[in-house]
């Protein structure tokens, strides 16, 4: 069983940082793991010696459960808060560093006091073409970076996906349905004439995705206070939390499209265009005993192309079942984190937590399985567009925040689904 591989090389971002809160958030995390582990031998003792567990028993595996959820889940808003690097400019500019840009000294004169001359002045010089026919103006390329580093590290697919940025309203990618003809010859054979591949493309439009923070005057007045942070901490959660649903849910219409309202259909029929599916045997559940069979053939139905670099992707509910699994040598297929940047494993591949992704019912594809990089594409079209509005909500002056962003699948045969039906 070769299924060792070094994270499938998507392990989070490595940091230095060793804080006594990151090492003992982590100690606490295996310590609940030992717990749930001890908990669920006894369960299936029980099972095994009377055809049924305790309830104490199952109560305590489903406590344990959820503390084990929260530690993880503690455990990566620390490593996320120690990792995010200072904006450039105002107070993270430091000895070594590049003072504020013209452009943010611009921006930070609009959105504190509403001088638009400064920024208006760039952008004619600048011959933007960015700007929306509602107003506003784009943030600072620093900001507008820090945003989108943010948003990779909250949004679970955008941190798996391709990110492409764009300045165009939509991007159109060709691909060849079938390849150029070719064939052995030997060295004294015609060569015959080969045919020209057949070519299509897909296409990614890019929707408008918005948020709008409000402060208050004390706030903007206050020089102490870094506006491009607060910006970017204020609309990266919105912003997030509507492409997490977007990229697994999204139907296209005035959204990005989401990899799982493409159609699926079973391995054996996959065709280009749809997604391919595993069955586990039972409608609703995996099969009795057999639970491991089913992950081992989700990932050996994915090439070894993509295999290398795949990872399981399922929401917290279905984590909590997979959890209780076991191989035949009694052995947890799912694994914590090896270390505090590390994520937890499924038959040796990393585990990104999906909360749009659909619990297990009879017919769900509850665990997606694949390269995600090569899967799912995000377009994000260059520029974040911010309106300064200080007459809607007296005395708060609100900060429209706008950015474009598209996203479908680009290849349909880098990731496989685990269909929960016989």
């Amino acid at each position: 069983m070769d299924l060792t591989l070094e994270e499938g090389g998507l392990r989070a971002p490595e940091t230095k940082t060793d804080s006594p809160a990151v090492r003992a958030a982590m100690a606490e995390m295996m310590q609940a793991f030992d717990s749930f582990r001890e908990a669920n031998d006894r369960r299936v003792g029980e099972i095994e010696k009377r055809m049924s567990a305790d309830v104490i028993s199952e109560e305590k595996v489903e406590r344990i459960g959820r503390a084990l959820d929260d530690q993880e889940k503690r455990l990566e808003r620390l490593m996320l808060k120690e990792m995010r690097p200072p904006l450039a400019g105002g107070a993270g500019v430091g000895a070594g560093q590049a003072g504020p840009s013209e452009h943010r000294h611009a921006f930070e004169a609009y959105v504190r006091g509403g001088d638009e001359g400064g920024i208006r002045r760039l952008e004619q010089k600048a011959m933007s073409g960015l700007t929306g026919a509602d107003g506003g103006f784009l943030v600072p390329p620093e900001t507008e970076g820090e945003i989108g580093r943010r948003l990779a590290s909250l949004s679970p697919i955008r941190g798996l996906a391709t990110v492409r940025a764009v300045s165009s309203s939509v991007l159109k990618k060709p691909f060849a349905l079938t390849g150029p003809a070719s064939g052995w010859v030997g060295e004294a054979d015609a060569r015959p004439q080969t045919e020209a591949p057949q070519l299509s493309e897909l296409t990614f439009p890019t929707m408008e995705l918005y948020a709008m923070p409000a402060a208050t005057a004390a706030l903007l007045d206050d020089a102490a206070v870094d506006i491009d942070r607060w910006i970017g901490e204020e609309v990266e959660q919105a912003f997030a939390v509507q492409e997490g649903v977007a990229f697994v849910n999204g139907n296209g219409v005035a959204r990005p499209k989401g990899f799982m309202t493409y159609p699926f259909v079973a391995e054996s029929a996959w065709t280009w265009g749809k997604v391919g599916t595993v069955p586990t045997g039972t409608s609703g559940a995996f099969s009795p005993g057999t639970a491991a069979d089913s992950l081992f053939d989700l990932v050996y139905a994915l090439k070894a192309s993509y295999r290398q670099n795949a990872t399981f992707v399922m929401n917290r509910r279905t984590q909590a079942a997979v959890r209780k699994l076991k191989d035949a040598d009694g052995n947890y297929l799912w694994q914590p984190p090896a270390g505090a940047s590390a994520r937890a494993t499924l038959l040796g591949f990393p585990m990104v937590e999906a909360e749009e992704m659909p619990d297990v019912s009879p017919g769900s594809k509850s665990i997606v399985f694949g390269d995600f990089a090569r899967f799912y594409l995000v377009v994000d079209r260059q520029g974040v567009r911010v309106l300064r509005d200080p007459y809607s909500a007296k005395p708060y002056v609100l900060f429209y925040t706008t950015k474009r962003v598209g996203g479908g699948v680009q290849d349909f045969d880098a990731a496989k689904a685990l269909n929960f039906a016989a």
